[in-house]
């Protein structure tokens, strides 16, 4: 096991937290659209920028591509609803010659509240048809955040499906308080296979209904394409794992790229079967929404995640690919065996959101799935690197194939470079495996900007790169390996501690489920690792005392917890534990010496 260097931890850990760094952002330059030739090509004669040759980069036109290629190859299934690829895209033309209808203009902002559904889907198409910016808010908010969210990205309509019609009011409500603030349009997605539900909540009059909407529009709409590829596409709120979500702006752009490059480097083929365990509102599927259209598959629409489901629509529809958080992986594998199907093959499924338990992997490999782990933010359109497999480590034991299976690994294509720096003086770090810095991205596939906060948005690209507040080691290799958040780190006795590394050991104990640590404040040693844990049905019996010396028989005794709580961990719907909410809990225990 790596020991960290107190010294370089405790500066690297502590200049981080006191940045505060204000550059002047250079203007991105445009040309002006005529027929001639930039400068740089004085010595080329005879070439032109023109329409033919030059047309902004957009993930609107894979639909259009899969309406041709893929015409009557199933585009989506939910239950018992099933469209073909040349009738979502009459859907989406549809909606977004509705959309015009209800007012909405280029550049205006649309946001849905919904689970991952058909018309989510669609949404995602035709919203920037329309020349509009989605807007996809987390469904598992209360409505004072909703309406917090929608006052500040002024969204002018909001599509809600019919299970969250209550939160949506409460967010509207909220809204109509305030003299300044116009609540949006609320449009309300029913329940496509007729449950009651659908309509156990009242609606106003001015409510309109998401099918009937769709039905005013016209298939023939001339789609408003941007006029720059830097047009936004999206603005995705942060997900929450810090109490103050910041809207991050995608452009078209960068969608694009990113669509292609995520199905590129996981090997997604030609019409592959995607099933939807990933909220399709998070990094709008991490593109996958987008970039499923680009390979003509068929997306599998689950309202909830569940194992049964999982291994049900695994079989029944031969799914080929899907996603999740670690969470999800822990769900699967820790499944009764009574929800669990013999797999028709081998299921591809990307992981990430936090660093996966080498065990979690293992046990998928052992389940039948081929696991692969990706790496980013919200801020990198999700995915951003992707643990590139070698030949060389498939002679390694199990165990030791999911430790280098658990690492960052390395840029995918969209991305100029990824690198693990020195934060003060912009130095890469050694490639030791040691030397811990801060991850930082530079490429295509960064946001925009944080919307509406210019400040935010100069000190995350100060020095010229984006810099994501995670630490890391890099591997001779050039691999890089997260230790934990800056946030999360624990400074124990002046030693340093990861957390990442305490929940691993943790993880492979046989009765835990899931664990958390954080720190706990010491009026002797400053902070001490506080573990949050959920153990598996049937090892009820365990207790804090054999986890805290399992943990101080595998790691350095100042690593291993003091402190012990078994409860449920708090989540954000994208599987990302909320750890500011255990932090609040541990400081709420106080001193343990």
């Amino acid at each position: 096991m790596n020991h960290f260097v107190k010294n370089s931890w405790t500066r690297l850990a502590s200049t981080i937290r006191r940045r505060h760094l204000t550059v002047s952002l250079p203007l991105c330059s445009h040309f002006s659209g005529n027929n001639s030739a930039p400068e740089s090509w004085s010595s080329m004669e005879g070439l032109v920028r023109c329409p033919a040759n030059d047309v902004p980069l957009s993930p609107v036109g894979f639909l259009e591509r899969a309406a041709k290629a893929y015409t009557h190859r199933t585009s989506l299934i939910y239950g018992a609803l099933k469209f073909t690829w040349g009738q979502t895209h009459h859907r989406c033309l549809r909606l977004a010659s509705a959309l015009t209808q209800l007012g909405i203009s280029p550049g205006d902002v649309v946001a849905t509240l919904a689970p991952n559904v058909p018309a989510m889907y669609e949404l995602h198409f035709a919203v920037p048809m329309a020349g509009a910016v989605l807007c996809t808010l987390n469904s598992r908010l209360d409505s004072a955040m909703i309406s917090v969210l929608l006052s500040h990205s002024k969204a002018k309509v909001v599509f809600v499906d019919y299970q969250l019609l209550g939160i949506a009011n409460g967010a509207l409500d909220l809204l109509a308080r305030k003299t300044d603030t116009k609540p949006p349009i609320l449009v309300l997605i029913a329940d496509s296979e007729g449950s009651s539900d659908s309509s156990s909540e009242e609606c106003s009059s001015s409510t309109y209904e998401y099918e009937s909407l769709l039905e005013k529009g016209h298939v023939g709409f001339e789609i408003r394409r941007p006029k720059s590829e830097w047009d936004p596409i999206s603005v995705n709120y942060t997900s929450g794992t810090t109490s103050r979500p910041k809207g991050v702006v995608y452009s078209h752009r960068g969608a694009y790229l990113n669509s292609l490059a995520t199905v590129l480097l996981h090997g997604i083929n030609s019409m592959p079967v995607y099933m939807w365990t990933v909220p399709m509102f998070h990094c709008n599927g991490w593109c996958l929404i987008w970039g499923m259209a680009a390979q003509g598959g068929t997306n599998i629409c689950l309202r909830k995640v569940n194992p049964k489901d999982i291994f049900d629509n695994i079989a029944l529809y031969n799914v080929t690919n899907m996603g999740g958080a670690p969470t999800v992986l822990n769900m699967i594998v820790n499944s009764p065996v009574s929800d669990r199907r013999p797999l028709p093959h081998k299921v591809e499924i990307m992981t990430g959101g936090s660093p996966p338990p080498p065990q979690i992997l293992f046990k998928m490999e052992e389940l039948g799935f081929g696991v692969h782990h990706l790496y980013g933010l919200t801020e990198t359109y999700g995915p951003g690197t992707y643990c590139s497999w070698k030949p060389e480590w498939d002679s390694l034991p199990l165990d030791e194939r999911s430790k280098f299976k658990a690492r960052q690994g390395v840029q995918h294509l969209g991305l100029e470079e990824v690198d693990v720096k020195d934060p003060v003086t912009m130095e890469s770090v050694p490639a030791d495996g040691k030397t811990m810095g801060e991850i930082m991205f530079r490429g295509n596939t960064v946001m925009s900007g944080y919307l509406k906060d210019l400040k935010a948005t100069e000190e995350s690209f100060s020095g010229g790169w984006f810099r994501s507040g995670d630490l890391a080691v890099k591997h001779p290799d050039n691999y890089i390996e997260m230790k934990d958040r800056l946030k999360d780190i624990i400074i124990s006795g002046g030693e340093n501690i990861s957390t990442v590394e305490v929940e691993t050991v943790l993880f492979s104990h046989p009765a835990v489920l899931e664990a958390a640590v954080v720190a706990r404040p010491d009026d002797h040693w400053g902070q001490t690792p506080c573990a949050f844990v959920k153990l598996k049905d049937g090892f009820d019996h365990i207790n804090a005392q054999e986890l805290i010396k399992f943990s101080r028989d595998h790691l350095p005794h100042y690593m291993a917890p003091r402190t012990v709580i078994f409860d449920d961990i708090p989540k954000t719907a994208t599987g990302k534990i909320q750890k500011y909410v255990l932090r609040e809990k541990a400081k709420a225990l106080g001193s343990l010496s």
